[in-house]
């Protein structure tokens, strides 16, 4: 053909150029011992194609933007567009394929399929073919992932230079180029809403859902819907069938599975702009990239020569031209986004918090928060964004006092017992007009004090309401997989798998945990550390210690050796590995599935690390925050009894002695990835994400034992009695009010408290104490009553747990098995 590669002159087309060059990785990367690097569990790092995440600023004056869209014009003017649009046609894809005149073509999956097809409308006639030189065998239509880039911007030096992709700047990289794939197709989309008061529509919307994943690749309803389950070899074996055509088929195969990698697979996917104003910011940069810069007419102030597309003007042939007309094309492209956050509800700062959601960066944070973070590293942004409409200075002058004095002097100052005689003195000089200043000013700072103090107020009491809320719902159902299957699997088996073949059994709600468990299943939970950074347990070590120590158990208890009655929870079989959010609301709910567990079992055998030059055993075990926190969680609420330790493959399965919780109970005494890697990327801590979950656990803890001595069960609770001795001997260590916090904001390293505890736990004695607010609506939970004493659980142990006795039996169980 005469021509380049046809396209049609779009936004997404230009994203996917961009793409590859903006982002190189998700989340904070660790190299490993053989210079890899593992990107799978870091903090988020916020890299998108759009806007920058701390601030909104449009990610559009740097040297990377400037590149892609270098690149993208000279595509352009070598494609289709040389000749139709001077002609006054439409620069399209579609229509100039089938004349044979293009090199190849770029365009999304969904259309693709139709351009390559034999006799689709699309597609290149016979005639058109160059099929002489086709070995037999061979097909005329081949398709591949979009290119990478070996030139990629540095996030973190300041302005993002352009530089070669290698090393940490780039550690997903292919020989040296930088793969970012980018989807956007039109169509469709639903949401589920959990809380649907109506049974009917949520079955409904639930069997829609159902449909849309069983359906065959060949008949979804948008040619642009793709599903990863569609990567099987029976998916594309159907598909090669339906196309009659095996080679489009694999081809399909091929680009559609670095769309969906996941982060272990090194998966660098770029989301689209999936925001309130969508339309809106795509109309802007269509307009300013193609209608004002590059389809524009040279006389028009464009780069396009319509006289004579070979003159038209690029960062080759007329670099100087090109610099000065792009730099008008950004600055009017930077106008026409803040337009669009003019009129959206909340300006810039509410698309900012939108922004985070869609990329579902962790933690969350509220548009006060962000604020907040913007006070102490980016005054001026802190001004753009309008933060003083959401923030009142005076609330953070006890956590960011010296933040809020740069920005305004003087809030924070207080008075001190002088003030009194100065002001009087003043008031007999200057008279009545000074007096009504001062009692003005003092009114208003007494406000001030009174709303400062009342949002304080609001903050404890919400905190506490939903740590007693947390200890009855689930955020994410409990999910189990049966004790023989568990063992046939042969190694621990990723969710997604178990899901797909349908080997796991879901429990919806607390209730029906405690019907299951009252219906005779055992439910047990295996704590263990993860051995590599990518996979749990490579060397498959800790699965044969699991396997050899849940038949023992049941040999212990005479349970029946056919294992059908034992129900397993083990981290990666059990918790969604795919989707973050998911993934998300299961790690809140850990807290919940611990404490439901009618056994814990601690895996603990000496194991190397795959990618450390060390060995995890019970030691290495027992220093991991996470790994304390399930033990407490456990304990708290089902003692130690039922509590096992699996550290040998001889078939020991050893009680942890009773004072066992003494050391799992200073949890945050505990490491953490995040502390380690200095919570780069997020202000955050998963210290924190454990404060709802144990300051309610230690609610019901103290409420039972209150209870359980009015009412003479002092002796049955003697182990809960325990629990609160050596929290109340060590509470700064059990629950610290504070912790010390080392982020990175700007390049530059912090050292801050921050609040972890506080008086929390005061004030939860207190609700108990004075039979203030600890009690939930059973008629929507079903899962709560509001003595202590009916929380004992009747069997193992004489200790407490959730359930088992409040209401639920086996004829309201909910269990489906997926």
């Amino acid at each position: 053909g005469d021509w380049g590669f046809c396209l049609t002159p779009q936004t997404n087309y230009f994203n996917a150029f961009l793409s590859p060059v903006m982002q190189t990785h998700l989340k904070e990367c660790e190299q490993k011992g053989d210079g890899s690097y593992d990107c799978s569990r870091g903090a988020n790092t916020g890299q998108n194609i759009f806007f920058d995440v701390d601030n909104f600023d449009p990610l559009i004056f740097n040297e990377g933007f400037k590149y892609a869209v270098e690149l993208y014009t000279r595509f352009v003017q070598a494609s289709n567009c040389q000749t139709e649009t001077p002609a006054g046609q439409k620069c399209d894809r579609k229509s100039a394929f089938p004349t044979g005149r293009c090199a190849g073509v770029i365009s999304m999956p969904g259309t693709l399929t139709n351009l390559l097809s034999e006799n689709d409308s699309y597609s290149i006639p016979p005639e058109y073919r160059l099929s002489s030189a086709l070995e037999p065998g061979q097909y005329h239509g081949r398709r591949a992932r979009f290119p990478g880039s070996t030139k990629v911007v540095d996030w973190k030096i300041g302005g993002m230079p352009l530089v070669d992709c290698r090393g940490a700047v780039c550690p997903l990289a292919e020989d040296g180029i930088n793969y970012a794939p980018f989807f956007a197709e039109g169509g469709e989309s639903y949401a589920l809403n959990g809380r649907q008061s109506k049974p009917s529509a949520t079955d409904a919307m639930w069997d829609m859902f159902t449909w849309l994943a069983e359906l065959p690749v060949g008949n979804i309803p948008l040619s642009g819907v793709y599903r990863r389950s569609q990567l099987t070899d029976e998916a594309t074996q159907e598909l090669a069938e339906m196309l009659n055509n095996t080679v489009m088929a694999d081809d399909l195969h091929d680009v559609l599975v670095h769309f969906f990698k996941n982060d272990d697979e090194g998966g660098n996917q770029v989301q689209d702009l999936f925001i309130i104003g969508f339309d809106d910011y795509n109309d802007a940069l269509d307009t300013e990239l193609h209608q004002n810069l590059i389809m524009a007419d040279i006389n028009d102030g464009g780069l396009f020569d319509m006289a004579n597309p070979r003159n038209s003007i690029n960062s080759v042939t007329n670099k100087a031209e090109f610099d000065y007309r792009y730099n008008r094309f950004v600055e009017a492209l930077a106008r026409r986004y803040q337009e669009v956050n003019a009129k959206a509800d909340g300006g810039a700062l509410h698309q900012l918090y939108l922004w985070r959601g869609a990329l579902d960066l962790r933690p969350a944070k509220t548009e006060f928060e962000i604020c907040q973070d913007l006070l102490a590293t980016d005054v001026e942004s802190f001004d753009n964004l309008n933060c003083l409409n959401v923030v009142q200075l005076e609330t953070l002058c006890q956590s960011q006092r010296s933040d809020v004095e740069e920005y305004a002097p003087g809030t924070c100052k207080t008075n001190n017992d002088n003030s009194t005689i100065i002001i009087a003195v003043l008031c007999s000089i200057v008279g009545a007009g000074v007096v009504a200043f001062v009692v003005y000013y003092t009114y208003k700072r007494y406000q001030n004090y009174r709303r400062i103090t009342m949002a304080h107020e609001q903050l404890m009491e919400s905190t506490l309401n939903e740590a007693i809320r947390a200890l009855h719902q689930l955020d994410y159902p409990l999910h189990l997989i049966r004790g023989d299957e568990f063992i046939d699997e042969g190694k621990l088996i990723r969710h997604e798998v178990l899901r797909n073949n349908h080997k796991l059994t879901v429990l919806d709600s607390l209730s029906d945990v405690d019907a299951f468990i009252t219906a005779g299943q055992h439910v047990v939970f295996f704590s263990h550390q993860w051995t590599s950074f990518t996979v749990p347990d490579p060397s498959n070590n800790q699965y044969e210690t699991m396997c050899i120590s849940l038949r023992e158990l049941v040999k212990q208890n005479g349970w029946s050796e056919n294992l059908k009655d034992v129900f397993v929870w083990v981290d990666f079989s059990c918790i969604p590995q795919a989707n973050p959010s998911t993934q998300n609301l299961a790690i809140r709910s850990l807290a919940a599935y611990a404490s439901s567990a009618t056994y814990f079992i601690i895996v603990a055998p000496d194991t190397p690390h795959a990618d450390l030059d060390d060995t995890c055993d019970l030691d290495t075990y027992q220093r991991r925050m996470w790994c304390r926190a399930e033990q407490v969680c456990h304990s708290m609420r089902n003692g130690t009894s039922g509590m096992y330790l699996a550290v040998r493959k001889d078939n020991a399965l050893i009680p942890v002695i009773s004072d066992f919780f003494r050391e799992s109970l200073r949890v945050f005494e505990g490491e953490l990835t995040c502390c380690r890697l200095e919570h780069k990327g997020t202000s955050a801590c998963d210290r924190q994400s454990l404060v709802i979950p144990l300051l309610g656990l230690y609610g019901e803890l103290y409420r039972a034992a209150k209870d359980g001595i009015k009412g003479g069960n002092a002796e049955a609770l003697s182990s809960v009695e325990a629990f609160l001795k050596e929290i109340e001997e060590h509470q700064e260590s059990v629950f610290p009010r504070t912790f010390q916090r080392v982020t990175w904001r700007k390049n530059k390293r912090y050292t801050e408290e921050v609040v972890l505890f506080g008086d929390l736990i005061d004030r939860m004695k207190y609700r108990i104490d004075h039979g203030i607010g600890f009690a939930i609506d059973t008629e929507n939970t079903g899962t709560v009553s509001s003595k202590g004493s009916e929380f004992i659980r009747h069997g193992a142990s004489d200790f407490l747990r959730h359930g088992v006795v409040h209401g639920a039996s086996a004829h309201n169980r909910n269990v489906t098995d997926s």
